[in-house]
């Protein structure tokens, strides 16, 4: 069954790769291709009916209509967003960008997690460790023609450059709210009544304003288990490991997500031994399987890393009167006690856990669920009751759906859509997810556990194809020729379900496959795209390349649903040109 259907039509209603119609410019008939998508009916997105300036225009009088314009309705903003981290950032700049008045309510520093203890300090401490690394590879560095002898590090210099890259960080996003025009409120808020917010900081008057529209944006914060004392010296999370305060000789890392199996190559790449400590079965568990095997061979087995799984850390003590830091582990099935680990630190690793206290959701009578904020797919709150809290809606960690921090900025910058008279659903299997290891480990979609499931359920067949990282030309010029990048599709479609690549650069290199995925562009469309070379792009440009798809007028042997998304596309470019008559 053919996964594109080409509808004829006049292409004088169309333009290419731009907005707005080119005026009596005379066309030759065009075709469109339209590709299955999940859940949605989308034409070619190159393609623009060029009634689109005039649609965006009406939405926004209807926007105005509804009050949602600078000053309108009697309200002191159009949107207040509480929490100035990534995503209330991103939101706030796509509000001021479609005219809204916009106000961000900030209680600790201007970057939340991401910029201040998260994504952006760490990232500077791992641009360290791939260095040390990499120097201290004599057999890398001689194959390059290299010599490097007793490679070293200043630890404090190492955490002065996390410390200053998120100051500067933090700064440019201060700066670009500034620029626009942003109200950044200083305080912390809380939502006391139907758009009403108040907010302030101790020692000072509280202050309360309205909004039209209010973002909950208010991240997360470490999760560390019951019976894990924090002391931030020998037991910590995340949040004091940035700090880089030292560098222990044995650490325990309990945890083996993102979060741990980034600060396992940054301390053994320092010269720490690592130990960690899983409550499942198998490390890396939230990863593809084969993914996640791979990487146990690579970024585990050979360096300074043992591990203990299926265990639970019931008690964690701190370091104290010279005693060592103990750890009491227990089965995770049985729970009987299996053996104490005695080492310098331990490093909490256990996720993180919604900041959602104190924001007066009582007040609304929304519940909250383990902690995250009730949401529907268009990010709106929703009350104890299922329903719709009006104008009111959560993104980013505190809701759970996602928790990253481009994910949250998605979420914001959809929200606004919607606040600004544009229906807009965002589809989070689109969004990518990186760990930035060496080499990295990137992903986007589902995994091939979760595909062959999707698969069984709705009666459809899937293809897995593999290319390594060992026939790209670059990677071997690098020396990075350990890698592997694998498709999960459709047989029938050639609709991308999931790329998961482990490799050199993973990180900038899924974007490609995340953006096939949200624009719905199909393996049979994609594999004509021109790569350059020599590339690391072009492990996926193989990758693509050696999708096969059914042949033509052959039945999958499970019962295929029909088409739904390109009978909506066909209804949809029918009812259109009828209006045109």
């Amino acid at each position: 069954m053919q996964s594109t259907a080409a509808v004829p039509m006049s292409a004088s209603v169309i333009t290419t790769g731009g907005s707005g119609a080119r005026s009596g410019a005379a066309r030759r008939p065009g075709r469109i291709r339209v590709c299955w998508l999940r859940g949605e009916a989308l034409a070619c997105p190159s393609l623009r009916i060029s009634q689109e300036p005039a649609r965006r225009a009406v939405a926004r009088a209807a926007a105005a209509s509804n009050g949602a314009v600078a000053g309108s309705g009697g309200f002191d903003y159009d949107l207040v967003i509480i929490g100035a981290g990534v995503g209330g950032h991103g939101a706030a700049l796509h509000a001021v960008e479609e005219g809204l008045k916009t106000a961000i309510i900030e209680g600790d520093v201007v970057g939340g997690t991401c910029v201040n203890r998260g994504c952006v300090p760490s990232k500077a401490l791992l641009a360290v460790s791939g260095r040390m690394r990499e120097l201290h590879d004599e057999h890398h560095m001689k194959s390059l023609g290299l010599q490097v002898s007793s490679p070293g590090y200043d630890r404090q210099a190492v955490a002065d450059h996390a410390n200053n890259l998120a100051s500067k960080i933090r700064s440019n996003l201060t700066n670009s709210m500034n620029a626009l025009g942003v109200d950044i409120l200083t305080g912390v808020g809380t939502i006391v009544g139907k758009q009403k917010v108040r907010y302030g900081k101790v020692g000072f008057p509280d202050k309360e304003i309205t909004a039209r529209n209010i973002i909950i944006a208010t991240g997360s914060v470490p999760f560390v288990p019951k019976g894990i004392e924090i002391d931030g010296k020998t037991v910590f999370t995340s949040d004091h490991a940035l700090k880089l305060e030292s560098v222990p000789d044995w650490i325990a890392i309990v945890g083996s997500g993102y979060i741990g199996l980034e600060f396992s190559d940054v301390y053994t790449a320092l010269g720490s031994e690592v130990t960690f400590v899983e409550a499942l079965d198998q490390l890396m568990p939230g990863f593809d399987p084969e993914i996640a095997k791979l990487a146990q061979r690579v970024l585990i087995n050979p360096r300074k890393i043992d591990y203990h799984t299926g265990v639970f850390a019931s008690k964690i003590t701190p370091a104290k009167d010279g005693k060592p830091v103990l750890i009491e582990l227990i089965d995770a099935k049985t729970k009987e006690h299996k053996e104490t680990l005695e080492v310098d630190a331990a490093l909490i690793a256990t996720g993180r856990a919604p900041f959602t206290k104190g924001l007066g959701l009582e007040n609304i009578n929304v519940v909250t669920q383990r902690g995250f904020v009730p949401v529907d797919e268009r990010m709106q709150v929703m009350d104890a009751d299922g329903n719709v809290v009006p104008d009111l809606y959560c993104i980013g960690d505190a809701n759970g759906k996602l928790m990253l921090a481009h994910a949250a900025s998605a979420q914001g910058i959809s929200v606004v859509e919607q606040i600004s008279g544009r229906d807009h659903v965002l589809n989070h299997l689109s969004i990518p997810a990186a760990c930035f290891t060496h080499p990295e480990i990137s992903m986007v979609g589902l995994t091939e556990p979760q595909a062959r499931e999707k698969a069984d359920k709705e009666g459809f067949e899937i293809n897995v194809v593999k290319t390594s990282f060992k026939a790209n030309t670059k990677a071997l010029a690098e020396n990075g020729a350990d890698g592997l990048a694998k498709l999960i599709y459709r047989r029938d479609t050639g609709e991308i379900l999931g790329v998961h690549i482990l490799g050199l650069h993973a990180a900038d290199l899924i974007h490609e496959a995340s953006n096939a995925i949200a624009l719905g562009t199909c393996v049979q469309d994609i594999k004509f795209a021109v790569h350059a070379h020599p590339t690391l792009s072009e492990v996926l440009d193989e990758l693509f390349k050696s999708a096969k798809l059914q042949p033509r007028g052959v039945q999958d042997s499970k019962p295929n649903q029909p088409p739904q998304p390109l009978l909506k596309v066909l209804s949809f470019i029918t009812s259109l040109f009828s209006s045109q008559k």
